[in-house]
């Protein structure tokens, strides 16, 4: 049911009819009728022609998430249906891969369901309701996914801040099925790994670097490898897999990297006196290394967002530099580094000049190898550019 017309500014509906999911309360001119939010409404061009329709919250900047530019396509319980099934199809081959079994199962906007994520480890779902517009149908979004998943069990993890942003309160907790244990095991590329899907990061790992985890394998045998934001240990794993010599990694959560060596060990390598867990934090003991002069042969530089907003991109921006230009020093002569930024709103161009600028200031010569990206179970929305987060960059520092 409609509820509501969005009258846009004129001359501002370009990205509208280009198809960006994102309508931003500056492009409106006004609200005909009395939507209240999480209402389906449509959204007209200045001259009153319907140009899309979408669900409305004036809690958010993003005041209204386009579904459709089709005037004759409800937004009703079969939408829903058809927008996650084609999600879930789009998986098959990882649902196939008897190697793998952690993957994400629904992408946001990528995959025309806005703010809603849905990832798979093993038989359980983790799902964020991140947006009103999923949150309002919510119901009927659970009862696909577990129709169409089969899970044992779904768990929420809605606790995020991009969740209060649309005016939402925070939420945790089993919302379907059975409540999965505290610590669950899953398998990726014939590795096995320990997953806090409770309390980890994100949904409780990290699924989209699963692709680039076995692409820089090859750059670790017989070397001594600097493992930095360590987390729960996923690169040491195919680092040692691979025949690295030594793995040191960092993290400033003891939690994590006690499933680090809880995820070494599974995997055949916890006897290794050589490696290191140090709990610190990565600037500083990466300038402690400095000074007493340590190098190493490949540097993994996966940290978190550093920018959560475009205000805080130049913040950002002298963070990645400032980490970068460290592990350039401490790179022996031809060694690797690679580096990512999960940043959004630092695009790739521009976290290539900040490694520009940390190569020139570190006095090395530094030449971009390989371009790493988001898993293929994170799709980038051609229309929608934020849909790419995951930038990285394969380097070899001379």
């Amino acid at each position: 049911m409609i509820t509501a017309q969005v009258i846009l500014k004129k001359d501002r509906e370009k990205s509208v009819l280009n198809r960006h999911p994102w309508l931003y309360s500056g492009a409106i001119s006004r609200v005909e009728g009395n939507p209240t939010n999480g209402d389906v409404v449509d959204v007209w061009n200045s001259r009153a022609r319907f140009v899309a329709r979408g669900i409305y919250n004036d809690k958010s900047q993003i005041r209204v998430r386009l579904l459709t530019w089709n005037p004759n396509d409800p937004i009703d319980e079969e939408f829903w249906r058809r927008r996650i099934s084609r999600a879930v199809v789009g998986r098959l081959a990882l649902r196939q891969d008897q190697n793998t079994d952690a993957y994400r199962l629904v992408y946001s906007d990528a995959d025309g369901v806005p703010g809603l994520i849905a990832d798979a480890y093993g038989p359980w779902l983790v799902v964020q309701f991140l947006s009103m517009a999923v949150e309002k149908h919510r119901r009927i979004i659970i009862d696909t996914l577990r129709d169409l998943g089969e899970p044992q069990g779904i768990f929420e993890r809605s606790d995020v801040e991009s969740r209060e942003m649309e005016g939402l309160v925070p939420v945790t907790g089993p919302i379907w099925g059975e409540v999965p244990p505290d610590i669950i095991e899953i398998v990726e590329n014939n590795h096995t790994f320990l997953v806090d899907v409770k309390l980890g990061h994100k949904t409780g790992f990290y699924l989209d670097q699963r692709e680039n985890r076995q692409k820089v394998s090859k750059y670790f045998p017989n070397k001594e490898v600097l493992n930095a934001f360590a987390y729960t240990g996923a690169f040491a794993v195919y680092a040692a897999h691979a025949g690295a010599t030594r793995i040191v990694n960092v993290d400033s959560s003891e939690p994590a990297l006690l499933l680090a060596r809880q995820n070494m060990s599974r995997n055949g390598f916890g006897d290794r006196e050589e490696d290191v867990y140090a709990e610190a934090d990565v600037f500083d003991l990466l300038r402690a290394y400095q000074e007493a002069n340590w190098k190493f042969d490949v540097i993994i530089l996966d940290p978190p967002k550093f920018a959560h907003s475009k205000r805080q991109v130049e913040k950002a921006t002298h963070g990645y530099k400032d980490i970068n230009l460290l592990a350039m020093k401490l790179l022996r002569r031809g060694g690797t580094l690679i580096t990512f930024s999960c940043s959004g709103t630092v695009s790739r161009d521009l976290f290539q000049k900040v490694l520009f600028g940390a190569a020139v200031d570190a006095g090395r010569t530094v030449q971009i190898i390989e371009l790493l990206s988001q898993g293929a179970d994170h799709p980038i929305l051609l229309t929608c550019p934020e849909t790419e987060y995951l930038k990285g960059f394969v380097c070899r520092v001379s």
